[in-house]
């Protein structure tokens, strides 16, 4: 019997592993962020991890959890970085890091969930309720220029504004709910 699968070329695995660490990027990224505390640390530690991964990445079974598996090497690496570094006396000892690890790691695992109900709840909402959503988050806080281009009173914009971010909020926490029972 013929395997229907051919063997992936090195150029196909080259390209799944640019394409799955380019998409775990920034949560890799907030994960070292998390364990080191110090964003140029961080950086420097996925820098290095990101070259150990694609040296292991042989040992990665396509189609499993790329995240789990990057996100254990981040660990180990930043484990490195904390036993290495010697600039500064604010590191943690090895348990408080694999504490830490452990919490961020079921953070990442719940954060797909989470934005998948903002999504969904977002979508539910009238088209000038998303509109003026979007409109807010662009200016950036400037909630009063926003009324004055929108010719509405500041304060009526500002209640509105809360009123959706409370219904958004309700509405998430009744989906993530609706998705653990």
């Amino acid at each position: 019997m013929e395997d229907s699968d051919p063997a992936p070329t090195p150029n196909h695995r080259h390209e799944e592993f640019v394409g799955l660490l380019t998409a775990s990027h920034d949560k890799l990224l907030g994960y070292l962020l998390s364990l080191l505390g110090r964003w140029h640390d961080a950086q420097d530690v996925l820098q290095r991890a990101s070259v150990l991964m694609w040296q292991k990445y042989g040992s990665f079974e396509s189609g499993t959890d790329f995240m789990a598996w990057a996100s254990t090497i981040c660990f180990y690496e930043a484990k490195v970085f904390q036993r290495t570094a010697s600039r500064s006396a604010s590191h943690f000892d090895d348990d408080l890091l694999a504490l830490l690890a452990e919490e961020r790691a079921e953070d990442l695992k719940h954060q797909e969930q989470r934005m998948e109900a903002l999504d969904s709840c977002f979508e539910s909402l009238r088209e000038d309720d998303r509109r003026l959503l979007r409109a807010s988050c662009a200016g950036h806080g400037d909630i009063t220029a926003l009324a004055a281009r929108m010719g509405r009173a500041p304060r009526t914009l500002y209640n509105k504004l809360a009123i959706l971010r409370r219904l958004m909020a309700d509405c998430v926490v009744n989906r993530l709910q609706e998705q653990a029972s």
